[in-house]
């Protein structure tokens, strides 16, 4: 290959102008990089310091329930069938004010009859008879409590109001040893990107409506026409004193 295919061939090579733009933009981000990295550093601190510190701890108790259809030794298809959509109606059943109501009285809680549905969850996992009661707390062992109160409350309110057989408690909830929210590591990491981000944007704003000519790739980029020379700005501390001399 000749030396005159190869300089077309660089010539061919011609970096687009929005590739141009895309790469002065990354120098100037690897110029700022301090401006990134401090403000997301501060707001993972930040974010430290409030859940180890301010946050308040979580905690989730679960029992569970198995809704009973048949009393027989020996359950056929359509007794499955029922249960499982017997299953999804006793689903709201927890959310009568009376089993809250009676919750409350038994356990002395200091909660409203609202505050205690938005505590509690229920789930059906699918294709089963299983209720899963989960109560939240800030307090374990009054998420335990309450849990297990909602089980026995509201077995006894189905037997007795709807007239079937009364759902068995297969799982008492346990004291949770660890607190599921806040979740202090997934904390620290969104703040901490977020805040890069925040950061990145900023820098992209600024460098976007930047308009100074700066460097001499800018005269050329404006005009078409590099410059002809650079004359050096700096200049020693002697040279400034003796001049003024």
């Amino acid at each position: 290959m000749t030396a005159t295919h190869i300089q077309q061939k660089k010539e061919n090579a011609v970096v687009t102008p929005k590739q141009n733009e895309l790469f002065d933009f990354l120098f100037y981000l690897k110029g700022k990089l301090l401006y990134i990295l401090i403000p997301a550093l501060v707001c993972a601190l930040v974010a430290g310091i409030y859940a180890f510190c301010f946050a308040t701890p979580e905690y989730e108790a679960t029992a569970k329930l198995y809704m009973v259809q048949s009393s027989d030794s020996v359950i056929n298809l359509s007794d499955l069938e029922v249960g499982t959509y017997l299953t999804n109606d006793y689903q709201h059943v927890f959310e009568t004010w009376e089993v809250s109501q009676e919750v409350i009285d038994h356990l002395q809680l200091p909660y409203t009859v609202p505050e205690m549905i938005s505590r509690l969850a229920i789930q059906n996992p699918a294709h089963t008879r299983i209720l899963l009661i989960t109560f939240s707390s800030t307090d374990a062992q009054e998420a335990a409590l309450g849990a297990n109160e909602y089980a026995q409350v509201a077995s006894r309110y189905i037997s007795e109001q709807m007239r079937t057989n009364t759902p068995s408690i297969i799982s008492a909830a346990q004291v949770p040893k660890q607190p599921v929210r806040p979740k202090k590591l997934v904390l620290i990491t969104s703040a901490l990107l977020i805040a890069a981000s925040v950061a990145v944007w900023c820098l992209f704003i600024a460098f976007l409506f930047d308009d100074k000519i700066k460097t001499d790739a800018d005269i050329k980029k404006l005009t078409g026409v590099g410059s002809l020379t650079v004359i050096p700005m700096a200049q020693s501390t002697r040279s400034n004193q003796s001049e003024r001399r």
